[in-house]
């Protein structure tokens, strides 16, 4: 069964956030942190995987990231502290 993935990245300083859906949440992570596109996370270095959500579902996932893109900060930062408090690179133990 196919599972698509909403993730939030931050840069360094958890100060920049960005929001996105993949099916293959590894592989995504790996362009993000090795810059292989150009774009808003190449540009502002958002590579730290903070937040995800796995759902069998790519509509799902694809209404939860619109979702998510329409919060106020501080809604999706509780989000974040929700399953990571402390703002850690969810993606080091891969």
């Amino acid at each position: 069964m196919q599972q698509y993935y909403t993730y939030i990245l931050t840069n360094s300083k958890n100060k920049v956030l960005y929001i996105g859906v993949t099916n293959n949440i590894q592989r995504r992570i790996y362009e993000h942190k090795n810059k292989t596109a150009d774009g808003f996370t190449k540009k502002y270095n958002v590579n730290k995987l903070v937040f995800y959500e796995i759902t069998n579902d790519a509509k799902t996932a694809i209404e939860r990231e619109k979702e998510l893109k329409g919060w106020k900060r501080e809604k999706k930062n509780a989000l974040v502290e929700s399953m990571n408090p402390e703002w850690k690179d969810l993606s080091l133990d891969w």
